[in-house]
This record gives structure tokens, C-alpha cells and sequence, in this order.
């Protein structure tokens, strides 16, 4: 890897880092927040944040397919850097919110500009090839996983002063990167490679007619999509669910998704370098998502705290999936189109992000009200376990065309 790669890399990952960091702050102190403006209970509290969640998403189903193209025309530099200067703004907004309208305004803001992850992904694949494509969306991935140790472990600790302190601090964080961004972050995508701004590729229904354009990795994308639904239950639901089931504090709520976060750390950095070598990206993509249900499962039925770890680890291995179906998509493409492609996917995954946390948070509440007919919070990860299947279905048939596919042009 040439030198100008190596900083672009590191770069993305402390920019996934801290931002993932600034966004996981929030989640131990969410539900306390919407308790207190609200000044209702849990169960309640938890479908507004799951409306929250809508509202972002819908934001990013419309915008996600636009910045993918600027990022195709004009670098991912100014799109990345828009991002983050849009969540220090949410955040913000989040901190000093006097009531439950100006949760909506923020959430909006961050869901226009909140590209951060995709554009991230369209520089890995600026800048690497073949295996090591894998290998460097593992990296990411655990970026990613090294900001959930940092953000719900600060956001319990500073829990203590009030709910506003860990926005405030992580809107801290997301404007310090953004400033460092401005100064030192080298654009990845070369103009020769860039393309024209298209209208009828930049919005969300045109984004996902150019991916019907690519057969053979059509139905991966299906298959994206109900896996990004299912892993939508934990940052949905899993606040509330301890809280209910398992009486937790918010520090302990913190804790758990830091656990989450540094087994993250490991899985993504040694176990996807180590599968991919050694089995290859199609199978760790079927024996991740089969990890992934079994540990959906275990949440959905667990009855005492130990087994909840049990399923993390479970549930954590099975996220080596992730970079697989990834890397499958991306090597599909070509490199002036990866914009298009991150775009169009984030357009699919915020669709998912604006359907699925009104589900899980919707039959959490229905599960665990006052007179409900019966008792069961843990029916959003069960649901979760059945998208989990239908996306372990499509992999396996999709996995089996590629195969044939290849196996006939070696043949030629």
C-alpha cells in the first residue's frame, strides 16, 4: 500500500471512530431523556424512540443516493466533512432540547448529512483491491466497534452529570473532527475517475433501479437489506429491553455496549483477516449470518444476565458477515461508480433504519405495557431472528449463482 493509502485509511478509521464514538454516547442516556420531557414511563419512551429513529432514517432514504453521487463528482472529502459538522449540529440541538419537537429537528439534521459510514466505505474501495478489500472493510467495521467501546462507556460515566453532558461532549468530539478533517484528510478519489452529478441516479428510486442492473448480486442486496433490519433491533431496543427485563442503570447499560464494542474491536481486525485467508468471503458470509440468528435467539428467550454475554459473543462472531457481503457488493462495480453503489446502499439501509426501529420498538412497547395479554420483551430480537433467515436464505441461493456463474466463464 502506498503511503498516500496508508493515511487515507488511518484517517477513515479515527474519522469512523470518533464519529461512531460521538453517536454511541447518546444511547444510555436516550431513554432518560425522553422519559423526562415526555414525563411518561419506559414503554412509551421507547416507541418515541423509535420515531426518532424513523425520522433519521427517512432522511437519509432521500438524501444518502445524492451525496453518494457528489461523492462520485466532487470527492468524498466535502461530503464527509458535511456529515460531521451535520451530527455536531444534532448533537446540539439534542442537548439543549426543551422539548420533544427539537429531538425531531435534530434528528433531521443529522439524517440529511449523516453519510459518514458510506462515504467511508467509498474510500476503501478508492484505494484497495481484491482481498485486502475484505480485509479493510473488516478495519472499518472495527473502528466502528472501537467507538461503541468509548461512546456508551463516556456517555454512562458522564450520565451522572444530567442527561444533556454526553451531547455535549460528543458534539465536542464530532466538531474537533471535523476540524482535524478540514486540515489533514486527503481526498481518496482521483478527478479522472470522477463523473458527472446524475439526477436520475441521485435519488432514492433511481439508486435502486441502477442496482437492479447488477443480477448477480441483486438478491445480496435484499439480503443486505433484512440483515441491517434485524442488527436494527440492538440500538433499537436493547436500552429498553435491560432496563425492563434486567432492571439495569444506565451505566450498565453503557458497559454492556462498550463489551459489544471491544469484542467488535477483535472479531473485525483478526477474525475477518483470519476467515478470509482461510475460507474465503462467501463462506464467512453464510456461517456469520447463521451466528448472528443463533444469537438473536438468545436474547429473545435469555432468563438470566450470563446467558445476555452468551449471546454477545455469539451475536458479535456473526458479524464478520458484514465485510463479506460487503466486499461481494463492492468488487461488483466499477471504481468511478462506488459512490453510486455506497449511496444507493445507504439509501436501502436508511429505508431500513426508518421501517425496522418502529417495529422492534413497537412490539417491545405492545410486549411490555401495562395489560398487555403477554409478557415478552424479548420478541424484537425473536422477530429480528426471522429477517435473519430470510437474508441467510437469499445469501445462500445468490452465493450459489455466483458460483455457477464463475465456474461458466472459466469454462469459456
Amino acid at each position: 500500500m502506498k503511503s498516500k493509502e496508508r493515511y487515507t485509511l488511518f484517517f477513515i478509521v479515527i474519522v469512523v471512530s470518533i464519529d461512531t464514538a460521538g453517536f454511541g454516547i447518546i444511547f444510555p442516556v436516550l431513554p432518560q431523556l425522553l422519559t423526562d420531557l415526555l414525563h411518561t414511563d419506559i414503554s412509551t419512551a421507547a416507541q418515541y424512540g423509535g420515531w426518532l429513529s424513523f425520522c433519521y432514517a427517512l432522511m437519509q432514504f432521500v438524501f444518502a443516493p445524492i451525496l453518494g453521487n457528489l461523492s462520485d463528482a466532487y470527492g468524498r472529502r466535502p461530503v464527509l466533512l458535511s456529515s460531521l459538522l451535520g451530527f455536531g449540529i444534532d448533537c446540539i440541538f439534542l442537548a439543549f432540547a426543551p422539548d420533544i419537537l427539537w429531538l425531531f429537528l435534530g434528528r433531521t439534521i443529522a439524517g440529511i448529512t449523516g453519510a459518514s459510514f458510506s462515504v467511508a466505505s467509498a474510500c476503501v474501495a478508492d484505494i484497495s483491491t481484491g482481498k485486502d478489500r475484505t480485509k479493510f472493510f473488516g478495519l472499518i467495521n472495527a473502528a466502528f466497534g472501537a467507538g461503541f467501546i468509548l461512546g456508551p462507556a463516556i456517555g454512562g460515566v458522564l450520565a451522572k452529570w444530567g442527561t444533556h453532558a454526553p451531547f455535549l461532549f460528543a458534539a465536542t468530539l464530532s466538531l474537533i473532527n471535523f476540524i482535524f478533517g478540514y486540515f489533514f484528510f486527503t481526498e481518496s478519489l482521483e478527478k479522472e475517475k470522477r463523473r458527472k452529478f446524475d439526477w436520475r441516479k441521485a435519488n432514492p428510486f433511481g439508486a435502486l433501479v441502477h442496482l437492479q442492473k447488477l443480477p448477480a448480486v441483486w438478491s445480496l442486496v435484499i439480503a443486505m437489506l433484512f440483515v441491517s433490519m434485524a442488527t436494527h433491533s440492538m440500538e433499537s431496543v436493547w436500552s429498553f429491553f435491560t432496563i425492563e427485563k434486567f432492571h439495569w442503570d444506565n451505566s450498565m447499560v453503557g458497559y454492556s455496549l462498550a463489551f459489544i464494542g471491544a469484542l467488535s474491536i477483535i472479531v473485525q481486525l483478526w477474525g475477518v483477516a483470519f476467515l478470509t485467508d482461510r475460507i474465503g468471503e462467501r463462506r464467512m458470509l453464510i456461517g456469520g449470518l447463521c451466528c448472528l440468528i443463533f444469537g438473536f435467539f438468545i436474547f429473545a428467550f435469555s432468563s438470566v444476565e450470563w446467558l445476555l454475554f452468551v449471546g454477545i459473543i455469539v451475536f458479535i462472531i456473526g458479524g464478520v458477515q458484514g465485510a463479506a457481503m460487503q466486499s461481494i457488493i463492492s468488487l461488483s462495480v466499477p471504481d468511478n461508480e462506488q459512490g453510486v453503489l455506497q449511496g444507493a446502499l445507504g439509501c436501502l439501509l436508511g429505508f431500513t433504519t426508518f421501517v425496522a426501529p418502529p417495529i422492534m420498538t413497537s412490539s417491545f412497547s405492545c410486549f411490555t405495557k401495562e395489560g398487555a395479554g403477554f409478557y415478552f420483551p424479548g420478541v424484537p430480537f425473536l422477530i429480528a431472528a426471522v429477517f435473519g433467515v430470510i437474508g441467510l436464505v437469499l445469501c445462500y441461493f445468490s452465493i450459489s449463482r455466483l458460483s455457477t456463474k464463475t465456474r461458466s466463464e472459466r469454462s469459456k
